[in-house]
Order: C-alpha cells, then structure tokens, then sequence
C-alpha cells in the first residue's frame, strides 16, 4: 500500500487559516442541540445561508461536509448515558461559516477534546469514518484546534476555495 493515502488524512492541528477575520464579507453560525436531527437542521441552516451568499459551484460540496462535520461532532462529542451531566440546553454543537472573497470555511465547534481520527471502516457500521475521508475529498484543506481560555472542546474546520462569479 502507499503511504499517501495515510498520511495525507493526518489532520491538521492548527488554528484557522490565516484569513483576516476583518476582512470577513459574510458570517453566520448557529447553535445544535445534541440531537440527531441537529443534523438537518445544520443541512437546513447551511442551504439557507449559502442561498444568501455566493459560492457556486462549491454549495453541494459545502452542504455534505457540514452534514459530516456534524454528524461526526454528534457521534464523538456527546456523551450518550450520561447527558444529565450536561447543563440543560447548553448547546452542545456550534456550526460557523464564514465567507472571504474567495474562500468559505465551516467549522465545527464541539465539547471532545478528541482529536478527530478516521476510523477504520469496521468500526461499528461501514457509515462510521468515512465522514473525514468525505471531508478531506470535498474540501480544500481542513484541520483542527483545541478551543483555549474558558471554553473546553475543539473546533474543526474545513476550507473552499470560491470561484469567483462569471
């Protein structure tokens, strides 16, 4: 087998790209309950905002990785038995997306401090880790960082390049 299929899927433990965040044109982010359903509703969040702003032809490729960032944030983040630890409310998940002129990230604030590893596809049903094999592919780059100060957890993003419109 070739190393690069392994190594190229190591992620990234950085901080967000070096984009200024003044220069940001457009932002959005919204809260997900620890449900399952959170992930529609993150789907639901994402086709509204990117109607709004301009991405072309990246939409589909941004809507599925949002859907497995969230997914993957729910499955690894969330403790199942023992959610009466969890203040009640306290969102678990945080979608954000930001738009530059020509580039888009979506990041994924969750409470694990877990760093997000593709998992072997035996894992427990073949749907499971293919989430950051779907990530890698649809995205330009992506990474992750450990949130500092008074948040605990970490955040993981994903970048597109735009193209810019015709």
């Amino acid at each position: 087998m070739g190393t690069n299929g392994s190594t190229m899927l190591k992620p990234l433990r950085q901080g967000l790209p070096p984009l200024d965040p003044a220069a940001v044109s457009n932002a959005a982010s919204c809260a997900l309950p620890a449900r399952y359903e959170a992930v529609r509703e993150a789907r639901q969040f994402t086709r509204r905002t990117l109607g709004q702003w301009d991405v072309g032809d990246r939409f589909d490729d941004i809507c599925l990785v949002v859907s497995e960032l969230v997914t993957n944030a729910l499955r690894h983040a969330v403790p199942g038995e023992t959610d009466c630890l969890a203040p009640p409310h306290a969102p678990a998940v945080r979608l954000h997306l930001m738009r530059w002129t020509g580039r888009l990230v979506c990041a994924v604030r969750d409470p694990s401090h877990e760093t997000p590893v593709p998992r072997d596809s035996e894992d427990f049903s073949a749907e499971s880790g293919r989430g950051l094999f779907l990530v890698d592919s649809f995205s330009d780059s992506w990474g992750w960082h450990p949130l500092a100060g008074t948040l605990s957890g970490k955040v993981v993003w994903a970048l597109f390049r735009l193209q810019p419109a015709e």
